[in-house]
């Protein structure tokens, strides 16, 4: 447990380092009106909170920066919500004042403000992300060398491809397989489809068919062209303005992650409604272990509707953040709760 003037401290050590992304020290604690502590008090409190593992201090500076362990007790206790100005609520809401043709516009417009207000990542799941299934697989010849590969959805979205077929590949090959497929896959959850491919009917194919692979190449093939129409993200360059990405190494795996769908998805996988936290190494991908990731989960009647998230630094404006997630969710779920009656 803190004590109340520790906790003081961490709270304006950890507001000061998010403004200035600069160590902070105890002299310009001190001259902050709310502490009201001398600059020797407080440099005493700031090493016993770094011996309790909340602050960290660079090798080359006097001052303290937060660690993980700090952040999560800031945004658990101690973050001040309810920092959106009206001038941002009214942007904010405007998405839903204008005539849209249809979901995506929605959600690409939705992605696209919260960037630009928080100039953090937005990244978007639609509803249909992780509970839509597949229904069905066909593959329809259009000559000895080409097919279109359809698959549909529990929805009724249908993707489709042109793909190529191997010549020596004959008819009676490509139906058993797409029977088999369709037999394994069938009702499995789009999110799910790679790793039961690549499992047991990967096995299931090879013991039936010579050229499973390439089919395989071919259903992935149309998943990934799908892929893209439920995921939205906006702002993936805006952590290039963070101070703390000046590593060209650090960003490029980073944005390598963010053109990545399926792990998107599995990074979004699995979360409960409301606002989830995941600070640093919370995240279990490594690309993002030097960033946080505030999502917001929304659901009707236990229904999932879809999940939007900020990515940024650590040194994020956690209050501004929960905020704007906390008023959009509801929004959204207001709004996509009409379309789905």
């Amino acid at each position: 447990m803190l004590t109340e003037r520790q906790r003081m401290i961490l709270n304006a050590i950890v507001d000061d380092y998010i403004r200035s992304a600069e160590p902070v020290g105890s002299r310009s604690i001190s001259k902050r009106g709310d502490v009201g502590y001398s600059a020797a008090t407080i440099r005493n409190e700031m090493a016993d909170l770094e011996e309790l593992g909340f602050l960290e201090q660079p090798h080359t500076s006097a001052g303290r920066v937060p660690s993980i362990k700090g952040y999560r007790y800031y945004v658990d206790h101690l973050v001040k919500l309810g920092d959106v100005n009206e001038h941002e609520l009214k942007l904010l809401r405007s998405y839903i004042a204008e005539k849209m043709r249809g979901m995506e516009q929605v959600t690409q417009h939705a992605a696209m403000i919260l960037s630009n207000l928080t100039n953090y990542t937005s990244i978007f799941l639609g509803p249909e992300t992780f509970n839509t299934t597949l229904k069905h697989f066909q593959l329809v010849p259009l000559n000895e060398d080409t097919a279109v590969a359809i698959i549909v959805t529990s929805t009724g979205h249908v993707e489709n491809t042109t793909v190529s077929i191997p010549s020596d590949m004959s008819m009676s090959d490509m139906e058993r397989i797409v029977n088999i497929l369709n037999a394994k896959l069938a009702g499995v959850p789009l999110v799910q489809l790679r790793s039961k491919l690549f499992s047991e009917v990967g096995e299931e194919l090879s013991r039936y068919a010579a050229h499973c692979e390439r089919m395989i190449d071919v259903l992935t093939g149309v998943l990934k062209e799908g892929e893209g129409n439920r995921v939205f993200l906006s702002g993936t360059t805006n952590i290039l303005t963070q101070p703390e990405f000046k590593d060209v190494d650090k960003v490029k795996t980073l944005l390598d992650l963010l053109e990545e769908t399926p792990t998107i998805m599995k990074l979004f996988a699995d979360l409960p409604a409301g606002i989830q936290v995941r600070i640093g190494t919370e995240n279990e991908h490594e690309a993002i272990n030097n960033c946080s990731l505030i999502t917001a989960t929304f659901s009707i009647d236990g229904q999932s509707l879809g999940t939007i998230g900020i990515l940024g630094p650590t040194r994020m404006e956690y209050g501004k953040v929960i905020s704007l997630l906390d008023v959009l969710s509801k929004d959204l779920a207001v709004l996509m709760a009409r379309w789905y009656k």
